[in-house]
């Protein structure tokens, strides 16, 4: 039986890798019966979400001004 913390590893090689189907049964198994687990996998896909979205968001920033956006929180 998988417990909390073999749960949470494979929830954050979910976000980086297709789990193996061993792993993927097992993990659903868990969640099934765990409430804090689901609710870990739940804000672990919304950390990925917002990862991309902002990686996507920087990137658009760099290629419409050809360079960094200014650091405007930086104080010298």
């Amino acid at each position: 039986m998988l417990m909390c913390k073999g749960a949470t590893r494979l929830m954050s090689l979910k976000q980086d890798r297709r789990l193996t189907l061993q792993e993927r049964i097992s993990l659903r198994l868990h969640l099934s019966m765990c409430g804090a687990c689901r609710q870990c996998d739940r804000q672990f896909s919304l950390l990925h979400q917002l990862g991309a979205r902002f990686e996507a968001d920087l990137g658009d920033a760099t290629d419409d001004h050809g360079a960094s956006p200014p650091d405007s929180d930086r104080q010298d």
